[in-house]
């Protein structure tokens, strides 16, 4: 992926320096001196466009291209994160995995611009305090896995999502299962006549439509952050953004998307397919149901291309790298964190032990 600072300037208005967006003030503070400054464009509103996709697919306009192309671009050989940065600061490590190993990239994408964004709410203080109680409560990690200082590595990102609308009408077809039973007899392990009930199914065809919205369908535009772990601290609130400003990406890195728009279209359609098979299921009558066909018919199809906030956490124990997740809106956490192998063996053992008593204790 590719990232770059804020371009436009905010300047403190007591010592001139570089103002950063504060998420637990809801301010723009200066790191040099502390004056504040109120900032109060997130409170102002503002229409957040809904864009046209296929007009959009069809052709993307030179307006949306371009985006902060005067920049040096450089590649992570580790985790092949793209970055962007300004040509003086050479001796940047890679904001993903923290290896120094970059090299010149040629950039090839002309990137769709971000209409709107999430603000930080949560705090990089808030944050790390989670993050501790976090690795407090992994029993299965290592003792000195606790100990570390790893919060000391957490940065703050803006990354990019893509969101999309559709209104969807959807016939289907099915066989619907009913479950009947009948008696039947057998002779038990004693050789004594018993009967039991055994479950059939009548299996006939079945039919029907629904009508469904999609809303805000999400799907990360990322390759440096685990879409797992996005996943799980999903959802993040984008009725809530607000029209793109660089007043809230001051001090925080941001990142271009490396899923273009056809691509992140294609996710978009897959998960919404996938939820209408979930709708559509659930209305066959009966019992279960098979062979479930459904032909969505997508109108009204929108998207937009926004930034949400996140607190990442890269870091490596041994020789494996791990991440940590922090919903920049919410606070929600995933992550993933190296196991113990001799706390896994113990319980393992515990277990076995816990097993072979019972069974002694049964003859």
């Amino acid at each position: 992926m590719t990232q770059i600072a804020a371009r436009e300037k905010h300047a403190c208005p007591s010592c001139g320096a570089q103002a950063e967006w504060n998420p637990a003030k809801q301010l723009l503070i200066c790191p040099f001196c502390g004056t504040e400054s109120p900032y109060e464009g997130h409170k102002a509103g503002g229409v957040v466009e809904e864009l046209d996709l296929l007009a959009m697919l069809r052709s993307l306009p030179e307006s949306e291209k371009g985006w902060d192309t005067a920049r040096r671009s450089v590649q992570c050989q580790s985790c092949k994160a793209v970055m962007v940065f300004d040509p003086a600061k050479v001796g940047k490590n890679c904001e993903f995995c923290g290896s120094p190993a970059l090299v010149d990239y040629d950039d090839a994408q002309a990137p769709v611009r971000p209409q709107s964004l999430l603000p930080f709410v949560v705090s990089q203080h808030d944050v790390r305090d989670q993050m501790k109680r976090w690795y407090a409560s992994k029993w299965f990690a290592p003792n000195a896995f606790k100990t570390k200082s790893l919060v000391d590595q957490l940065h703050g990102l803006y990354i990019p999502y893509w969101t999309f609308d559709a209104s969807v009408h959807c016939p289907w077809t099915a066989e619907a299962g009913h479950y009947y039973y009948t008696t039947e007899t057998y002779r038990d392990s004693q050789g004594r006549t018993q009967t039991r009930q055994k479950r059939h199914t009548r299996w006939v065809p079945a039919a029907g439509e629904i009508d469904h919205v999609f809303d805000d369908e999400p799907v990360p535009g990322t390759k440096g952050v685990d879409h797992r772990l996005l996943r799980a601290v999903e959802p993040f609130p984008t009725q809530q953004a607000v029209p793109y400003n660089t007043a809230f990406l001051s001090g925080f890195v941001v990142e271009r998307y490396q899923i273009d728009l056809e691509e992140a279209t294609k996710a978009s359609l897959q998960q919404m397919h996938s939820h209408l098979q979930g709708l559509c299921g659930a209305q066959v009558p009966g019992d279960t149901y098979r062979n479930l066909v459904i032909d969505p018919d997508f109108s009204k199809q929108t998207f937009k291309h926004l930034l949400v906030p996140v607190w990442l956490l890269t870091y490596k124990y041994g020789a494996r790298s791990f991440q940590v997740v922090a919903n920049g809106s919410t606070g929600a956490i995933a992550g993933d964190y190296p196991k113990s192998f001799w706390k896994i063996a113990g319980v393992v053992a515990l277990a076995l032990i816990v097993v072979l008593t019972i069974i002694a204790l049964s003859l």
